[in-house]
């Protein structure tokens, strides 16, 4: 249905708490995720990115809407300028000392018939971000840091 949330999970060889920092702490965001100037995992905190195509840069409005430290994670996503307001969530699991990560994207029908905001683009980028990006990331200190 078009009008179902995007949900991708990853299971990684790692610690939840490895998992936590990476999604949670700017300085390692920077190196998987996107260019943060500020972030925290705080419930009101507002953040902001710019991102897209490279001839086509949106500016990104978030505001962190709830956190439980070590399992769950969730901000509004939407575009400056732009009709649309959506929800990320990032749940983690503890599977036997590797990290299952759930990723929720809803509201995606709400923003304006524009290609660059296509569901198939919100696939694309976050199969590549959380299936490969973290992925590596996650891998750089653990040899087993793999997808299973």
């Amino acid at each position: 249905m078009i009008n179902e949330p995007f949900v991708i999970e990853r299971t990684y060889q790692a610690p939840i708490s490895k998992v936590w920092e990476a999604i949670t702490n700017k300085a390692q965001m920077k190196q998987w995720y996107f260019d943060l100037a500020e972030f925290k995992p705080e419930v009101g905190f507002e953040f902001s990115f710019e991102g897209g195509p490279e001839d086509r840069q949106y500016l990104h409005r978030c505001r962190v809407t709830e956190v439980i430290p070590g399992k769950k994670l969730a901000y509004t996503w939407r575009y400056e300028g732009y009709d649309g307001d959506s929800l990320v969530t990032w749940e983690l699991f503890n599977e036997a000392g590797a990290t299952r990560l759930r990723l929720t994207h809803a509201g995606l029908e709400t923003f304006p018939a524009n290609p660059d905001f296509a569901k198939t683009n919100f696939v694309q980028g976050w199969t590549d971000l959380i299936g490969t990006h973290l992925k590596e990331y996650l891998g750089k200190d653990n040899q087993q840091g793999s997808i299973v």
